[in-house]
């Protein structure tokens, strides 16, 4: 069973604080601790497994919120949102400096709330497996990938309209190559995603997706039917290439 996302709230009022833990906890996150100030956050990070920390950008202590941001990015790898009242010029940019994976002001409703995690939580995954890649590709993915389709553990985001939506990869029967988009198909829903399929592909588990034809990747759990030429997803007729084919009987008989 997958363990819940583990967060460390940093607040100083304690009324707003409690709120977002109620909030978070409904929707199924783990909150690790709720603390005021800046030492108590360092020593919670220091004794305890945290995924993700909600800091106030004033705190009840002389060290700010964004002292403890600055101690996250020389000592930990887990990113960290920033959530404040203040939205003024200068507070964004002292903000900047220590590169938070998110700035939600205050009020929010729990949607706003949820949405700022799982984006902060996908783009740092994403993040840290792009780095590998060369500057060319970093800087063609930065453009869409982070934000249209971001991978979080089990599942990847995809955006639809405002919204972006966490679909299980267990959950994508199908994907079919059209022009510059791709058409992510589940059950009973499709998203569109701008991404080359070669890339895309990359980022779902390799022993389920599988290239089946030049312009679709399937879900061989998905897979209803076979013949010499195509494959049957959920009453759709999907082409598939003659390698293909062979993988999937070779499959079947072993």
């Amino acid at each position: 069973m997958e363990q819940p996302i583990k967060i460390l709230i940093v607040e100083d009022n304690v009324i707003i604080a409690d709120d977002m833990q109620s909030m978070l906890e409904e929707i199924g996150y783990e909150i690790v601790d709720n603390v005021i100030v800046y030492e108590q956050a360092v020593e919670v990070l220091k004794t305890q497994q945290v995924d993700l920390v909600l800091i106030d950008i004033i705190l009840a202590s002389d060290k700010t919120g964004i002292d403890l941001g600055k101690h996250i990015r020389e000592n930990y790898d887990i990113p960290f949102i920033f959530v404040t009242s203040n939205s003024d010029r200068a507070t964004v940019e002292n903000a900047k400096t220590v590169k938070p994976n998110g700035y939600l002001v205050k009020p929010f409703e729990q949607q706003d709330l949820y949405t700022s995690i799982e984006i902060a939580l996908s783009n740092f995954i994403y993040g840290k497996q792009a780095s590998g890649k060369t500057a060319s590709n970093s800087e063609e993915s930065n453009e869409d990938v982070p934000m249209s389709n971001s991978i979080l553990k089990d599942s990847i985001f995809v955006k639809k309209q405002h919204l972006y939506y966490r679909i299980q990869f267990g959950d994508i029967q199908f994907i079919k190559a059209d022009n510059v988009y791709l058409e992510v198909n589940t059950a009973d829903k499709k998203f569109l995603v701008r991404s080359p399929l070669k890339d895309y592909l990359e980022k779902l588990p390799s022993n389920k997706f599988y290239r089946a034809h030049k312009s679709y990747i399937v879900n061989v759990d998905h897979i209803d039917a076979i013949n010499s030429k195509d494959i049957l997803i959920n009453n759709t007729l999907i082409p598939i290439s003659k390698d293909f084919k062979e993988f999937i009987i070779s499959a079947m008989n072993s």
